[in-house]
Order: structure tokens, then C-alpha cells, then sequence
């Protein structure tokens, strides 16, 4: 665990989370994959910051440009009803 602390200067235990493609060897994100891809969508159909899912910057930038091309291939709705 490490600390965090915010504008009071009070310190907040946070987990460190570590990003799911490095931790797996994954170097591609593939958009054809929509299973995965689902795993890093919101209920609403938004797509996760990297607050939330962990990922590292890289693999956040893949994973985004992966959903938004499923998304116009039709494999991804852009909302959830």
C-alpha cells in the first residue's frame, strides 16, 4: 500500500492497482475482442478512467482506440438502454 495525500494534508491508505495487459503479457488489444473490452465499460457504455481500471497510460490509449473502433464496426453498442 502507499499513501496519498489530499488537499488537508491528511493521509489516505490507497492500493495500488497494476494494469491488467502488463500483468498478463498482453501488447495488442485486440477490438475484436469484445468480452475483454466489455470488462472495461461502465454500465452506461462509457469507458473506465485509469483511475478505476488500473491500467497503465499505454494500455489505456490502446484500449480506448480498440472500443471506439469496435464501436463503429457495429461489434460494440455506443450505449446501454
Amino acid at each position: 500500500m502507499r499513501y496519498q495525500s489530499d488537499r488537508k494534508n491528511m493521509s489516505v491508505k490507497t492500493k495500488a492497482k497494476h494494469c491488467y495487459f502488463c500483468r498478463e503479457k498482453i501488447d495488442e488489444v485486440d477490438y475484436q475482442n469484445t468480452q475483454l473490452l466489455v470488462k472495461f465499460l461502465s454500465y452506461l457504455g462509457k469507458i473506465e478512467p485509469r483511475a478505476k481500471t488500473g491500467l497503465c497510460g499505454l494500455h489505456q490509449r490502446k484500449l480506448a482506440k480498440a472500443i471506439k473502433q469496435a464501436r463503429e464496426l457495429g461489434l460494440l453498442a455506443f450505449v446501454q438502454k
